[in-house]
Order: structure tokens, then sequence, then C-alpha cells
């Protein structure tokens, strides 16, 4: 199994900062997140805050920002991280349908704003899922429900409709819907998983659902749902100046660390918990051999 040095989630400024910053250290490093990097800086019309570049249009920010990560030769892995478990003196990362490991941890996802669906968190590994392909095999000839938030999880449905017995879909998106004939459908609004022991039953404005399981394909997985014991700030993850949490080797920078959401504050941000990081490898790296000696 592969381990890395340094494991960053996530593609905006504080992502890629923090992948710039730990490339020039030498660091091993693993960073997942789009190849088309932050959505939100690419909408942007006019940043004129940005040092260095002023009046630039999202767009053009974004291009620089992937010309200087192919320039480190950091590659990126397009995938969803569903969990991050920590061992001890590592991490634990389960990366699409792969787990790998990394010694330090950078969270850099941006703000879930979505708040979870009531029963989302109660029932999540008990008929809640976030992501289809990992699960799927659980279900085979079962009746599920997934609730896509961006287009492209219409391959996670038609991945499941050839499991599973019947699937429903319902996006929450405004583009049309392609998916797999088999797929029935659904659009309405997700109000409410409930059951007993496990999930049971998807609640919508309109109807009750039936299911064995609910998927819920988001962007990003909150924070606390995807590491253990992390400690929040409400819609924040909890970081001292050295961009630390509470969990030693995890940190946090750009907006998923707190107010201002600005793009150059989270650059910023993204270089600390890199040093950071890399502070804490190096002491790792000491009291290893003080206690072999």
């Amino acid at each position: 199994m592969e381990r890395y040095d340094i494991a960053i989630i996530g593609t905006g400024p504080a992502g890629l900062s923090a992948a710039v910053t730990a490339a020039i250290r030498k660091k091993k490093i693993l960073l997942v997140g789009s190849r088309d990097l932050s959505s939100k800086v690419q909408k942007a019309q006019e940043i004129q805050n940005y040092l260095g570049f002023p009046d630039i249009s999202g767009a053009e920010l974004g291009k620089a920002f992937e010309e200087h990560i192919d320039r480190m030769q950091v590659p990126i892995a397009e995938e969803r991280v569903n969990l991050i478990y920590p061992m001890g003196d590592y991490f634990s990362l389960q990366v699409g349908q792969e787990i790998c490991e990394a010694e330090t941890v950078i969270l850099a996802t941006g703000v879930n704003f979505g708040k979870p669906l009531p029963g989302e968190e109660e029932f999540l590994g008990r008929g809640v899922s976030y992501c289809a392909t990992c699960d799927a095999p659980l279900y085979r000839g079962a009746t599920v429900a997934v609730i896509g938030y961006q287009k492209s999880e219409e391959a996670e449905a038609d991945f499941l409709a050839d499991i599973a017995e019947k699937v429903y879909y319902i996006p929450m998106y405004k583009e049309p819907v392609e998916v797999s004939e088999k797929i029935t459908v659904v659009k309405e609004v997700p109000k409410e998983i409930t059951g007993g022991m496990k999930a049971d039953v998807l609640v919508t404005n309109e109807n009750s659902y039936p299911v064995d399981c609910v998927f819920i394909l988001r962007e990003s997985v909150s924070p606390k749902n995807l590491v253990p014991g992390l400690q929040m700030d409400g819609n924040h993850v909890a970081v001292n100046l050295q961009m630390e949490t509470n969990v030693p080797g995890c940190f946090a920078c750009g907006d998923i660390a707190g107010r201002p959401y600005q793009y150059i504050k989270s650059a910023g941000q993204g270089n600390i918990a890199a040093l950071s990081a890399v502070s804490y490898l190096d002491q790792k790296r000491r009291s290893q051999k003080s206690a072999k000696a």
C-alpha cells in the first residue's frame, strides 16, 4: 500500500498553495480534487486584491494556478475522499475505491454550506453512504436512492443501476438528466431520512420512498464526517495559527478554517499548513531516530 508524506484534500487556492510548498520541500504528495480547480475562483468576474495580479478575472487566475501546479509536476487525483481515519502515527484514506496512507493530512475543501438532511448523520454507515462505487456491492438486488448534487454523479447512478434492483435518482442541479433507462428519475426535494436500526425511507416534499440505502453524492463531505474526532467551530474546522487541528498530523486551511473567505488568505494559509506539516514530519523523524539510538 502506497504511503505519502502529505495528503492534500482540495484544489482551490489553499490546497494548491499547500501542494506547491510541499513540492518545494521535496515531500511525497497526494493531491486530491478537481482538475478544473476551484469553481468559485473560475466564476469570479474580477479579482482586485490578489497581490501581483490587479484586475484579474477568476478564469485567468485559475489558469495561472494550473500552470504553476503543472510546472511543479504535482498530479491531481480526481477522486472523492470518503473517509480519513487517524491510525496513530499515520492516516488511512479512502480515495475513490482505493485505500492509501499518509503521515499527515491537509484539509482544504472549502466550506460545505449544505446542511445535512435530518437523519443523514444518524444513519451514516447504516443505510446512508457517500460513495456509490464503494458500497454498491452491499446492495445487490436492493432498492436504493441516489441524491446527486452535480451532473457528474449520473455516472455513479448508472453504476448502481447494474447492481441494484431499483434506483431512484434525485437530481439537485438544473442541467438535463441523462441516466440509464433502468433508473427512475425523481424531480422532488429530499426532506428527511427515516428508519429504525438502519435507514429505510427517503422522504421528499411529495412522497416517501422505501429504500435499503440512500447515497448522498455531494462535491465534498462535511469535515466532521470525513475525519472522526475532528473539532469543529460551527461550519468550520477549528485551527490555531499554525493551521493545526485537534487531531495530531491533521491541518486545515482556506475557507474551511473560517472567515474571511478570500482567495489570497486561503493561499497564505495553504502555505502555512504545508510548512506546519513539514515541521511535524521533521519532528517525527527526529523522535524516531532518538528512540532507535
